[in-house]
């Protein structure tokens, strides 16, 4: 059988996978034990199934392949987080990374080969989008992450934020169908309050998420709460302007009552000014939510510059006098390339 007309095995549906294990006179209760090595084993190869008998492993192997990502280079920076560099079946890269903390095990995971946004503050803006991952793809970076997270620090994710390389609600398909296999109680069985997607703001997909009273996080890389700044910053704000952006997210909290994140990277001289802090002020005001300030992370040939810290607690002091939930996200592994924004599969 011509290896491209095999379908990857998570795609096979249920009634599929039945009637095949029918035709091999198999018993019924086969069909659970390959779900358990796919979705909650993580088999990433046939051999790996070692509870079927060896025929059955080599029928299912004619009919259906694996196109698991691998992991091609691991780097661990000074503050323990890594950063992996995983290679698709197809031969392109992306990233993901481990970031430990004293009460988290964060996995940042990727859903795009690149990404077509362009924010220029961004080094993976700064490439071009070659493919959506499929869900499998971005499940397996979850999977291998949570082995490397128990190997190296001896206990399991406690938090999955979809804000690595690509952006997710352009994916949104595979981003959903990933967000089920990693909740199920037949998958991963992570609670949806522990999982993050991070949207430039794609307004139209925030609505479809709000129908779909989705029960994860919903934080928004937000970085102005003006439109000509945002749109010098981000041009997908031209075609998402903030009015139209708020719209979609006073829709979506009432129809999931989960407060939105606004991710606020402050940039020396742009957006760290009173009058900036004012207008986050005013926003912040329209639905229940809270503010991430980010540490921004140099990237190279980025005009951008990180606020100094006078401006920081200017901007924080400011913000809390008009009683906004903020916080600092301080940036990890910025020493191998980690961190916030820095993405960008360059050569080890």
């Amino acid at each position: 059988m011509n290896s491209k007309a095999k379908k990857e095995i998570r795609e096979a549906t249920t009634e599929e996978l039945s009637v095949l294990l029918n035709d091999l006179n198999e018993k019924p209760f086969r069909l659970q034990q390959i779900h358990e090595w796919l979705w909650m084993k993580w088999a990433r190869s046939f051999d790996a199934m070692t509870n079927l008998s060896k025929n059955l492993r080599e029928e299912l192997a004619l009919r259906y392949e694996f196109r698991a990502i691998t992991v091609d280079h691991t780097q661990q920076s000074s503050d323990g987080t890594i950063k992996v560099r995983f290679k698709t079946f197809d031969g392109h890269f992306i990233e993901g990374v481990l970031i430990p903390t004293t009460d988290r095990l964060t996995a940042c995971i990727s859903s795009q080969i690149g990404c077509s946004l362009t924010c220029r503050f961004c080094a993976t803006g700064k490439m071009k989008r070659v493919r959506n991952l499929f869900h499998y793809e971005i499940f397996d970076q979850v999977a291998i992450l949570q082995e490397i997270a128990e190997k190296n620090f001896s206990k399991r994710l406690s938090n999955i934020v979809y804000m690595g390389m690509g952006e997710p609600l352009l994916n949104y398909n595979n981003v959903l169908r990933s967000i089920d296999k990693i909740t199920s109680p037949k998958g991963m069985a992570m609670s949806p309050s522990r999982i993050t997607v991070s949207t430039s703001g794609i307004t139209k997909q925030i609505r479809e998420l709000a129908d779909e009273k989705v029960k994860f996080n919903l934080a928004i890389s937000l970085h102005a709460a003006d439109n000509a700044k945002r749109s010098k910053m981000m041009p997908i704000n031209d075609t998402n302007t903030l009015e139209e952006l708020i719209d979609s997210l006073d829709y979506f909290y009432k129809k999931t009552g989960t407060a939105i994140t606004y991710e606020y990277i402050l940039f020396q001289d742009v957006n760290d000014s009173e009058t900036d802090a004012a207008n986050l002020v005013k926003l912040c005001r329209r639905i229940p939510s809270k503010v991430n300030l980010i540490e921004y992370n140099t990237v190279e040939d980025v005009p951008y510059q990180k606020a100094g810290h006078e401006s920081l607690d200017k901007f924080i002091t400011y913000l809390q006098k008009n009683r906004v939930n903020v916080r600092v996200r301080r940036s990890r592994g910025k020493d191998i390339d980690a961190a916030c924004g820095q993405l960008a599969n360059k050569n080890n």
